[in-house]
Formats: structure tokens, C-alpha cells, sequence
């Protein structure tokens, strides 16, 4: 693959172009956020890696303006901001995972491979439907009621994955492995908090359902009454 980081961390940008040139790919680096952002504009890459604490941009900054205009440019954040705040923002920009200092370098690889499956097994042609709810995949268009709806990257793919799914119950264990490429933390409500997210985007003032929690076992997505 080919990849950008972007890391102001002398010893730590080195630490983790070393390990992916041993793994085959090769690295482009950049070492403040504003060079960050160019070099992810005009280069074509297959994978941006960003600390979010960077001189002159921010992660989120620079994750925000590259998915507003290559929203398929897979972006991993690493940073040592670890609360749920912190991950959700990183999300909410569009981030598609998100890594928490110290890691294990066979983490990170876990986790780059994760992203390019996940890309791989994206069809982009299909279309989607529940009730009155559409999903356009080629055009990444949302409608219920043919009201278009405003979701997030994360929440669209976690909209995405219900459809696909629609009418079987999904655990908050397939949900965080298909969605953010992760195993489940019984420690954190990152999955309740997407999905509520969601509930209030494609259910709230809409006179059914969608979405519906199984006590006990999770999520189900239900097109049928």
C-alpha cells in the first residue's frame, strides 16, 4: 500500500515507517499538519495515517477537509487521546478507525488490513431499501419518507451494515468488527452511542421503527412489522 503519515514524533514516525517498509508498503511523511494536508490533496495514497496533536493542523482538521473531497481515502487516527469524546470526534470527522497510544506495531497492521478489507468488500452499485427508507450506495444518498437524511461516514456505514443484515438481530461484537474493523470493549458505549445517533437521524418523527433493541443480544433493523 501505499501510505501518508503524518506524525511530528521524530522517534515515532520512524518506529512505524521502519515496520511498514519491512511489511511491504511504502511510507510518505509528513511532519506538521499543514504539509500533512498537501501532500494527501495532490498525492493519490491508499491509506492516511495522522496523529491528531500536530503542529499548524489537527488530525480532525486535516480528516475533515480530505473525506469532504476523497471520501474513499481510508483515514486511521493515532493519538494519545483515549476518551470515548475524543474517539467519537475522530469518527465524526470521518475517520475510519482509530488507534490509542502506546500500541503494539502488530496492532497497527491488524488494523490496516481490517480497513483494506473492508474497502475491498464494498460494493458501490447496490441500493438498499426498508419500509420507506433508501440507501442510493453509488450516489451515498439516504432517504425516508424521500427526505434526505445527513449521516455521518460512520453512521452511514453502520446504516449500511443494519440493511444488509435487515431483520436479523446483530450483537455490539459484529457490529464494532464490521463497522470499525475492532473487537468489542464491554468497557465502552461507543456502539449504543452510534446507534442512537442514528435512531434520531432515520426514526425520531417518523411514524415507525426502524431500528430496535434486543435485550440481552443487541440491534435489529426490522422491515417488516
Amino acid at each position: 500500500m501505499n501510505i501518508l503519515l503524518i506524525e511530528d514524533e521524530i522517534s515515532v514516525s520512524n518506529f512505524i515507517r521502519k515496520g511498514l517498509e519491512e511489511s511491504q508498503h511504502k511510507v510518505t511523511l509528513a511532519y506538521e499538519g499543514t504539509m500533512g494536508l498537501k501532500l494527501a490533496m495532490e498525492q493519490e495514497f491508499d491509506l492516511i495515517i495522522t496523529d491528531v496533536i500536530l503542529p499548524n493542523m489537527n488530525g480532525f482538521e486535516i480528516c475533515n477537509h480530505v473525506k469532504k473531497y476523497k471520501s474513499d481515502v481510508p483515514i486511521l487516527m493515532l493519538t494519545a487521546l483515549s476518551t470515548i469524546q475524543d474517539k467519537l470526534n475522530g469518527f465524526n470527522k470521518g475517520a475510519d478507525d482509530y488507534l490509542t497510544k502506546p500500541f503494539h506495531f502488530e496492532e497497527l497492521l491488524v488494523r490496516i488490513k481490517a480497513i483494506t478489507r473492508r474497502n475491498q468488500m464494498a460494493v458501490p452499485t447496490l441500493n438498499y431499501t426498508a419500509k420507506d427508507l433508501k440507501m442510493d450506495c453509488f450516489k451515498k444518498v439516504v432517504t425516508r419518507d424521500n427526505k434526505e437524511i445527513t449521516l455521518t461516514q460512520k453512521e452511514y456505514m453502520l446504516l449500511e451494515y443494519f440493511l444488509v443484515n435487515k431483520n436479523r438481530v446483530l450483537s455490539r461484537t459484529q457490529i464494532a468488527e464490521a463497522v470499525w474493523g475492532i473487537g468489542f470493549n464491554r468497557g465502552t458505549n461507543l456502539i449504543d452511542v452510534y446507534v442512537n445517533y442514528l435512531r434520531t437521524k432515520i426514526d425520531k418523527g417518523f411514524s415507525s421503527q426502524l431500528i430496535h433493541t434486543v435485550i440481552g443480544m443487541g440491534y435489529i433493523l426490522k422491515d417488516e412489522d
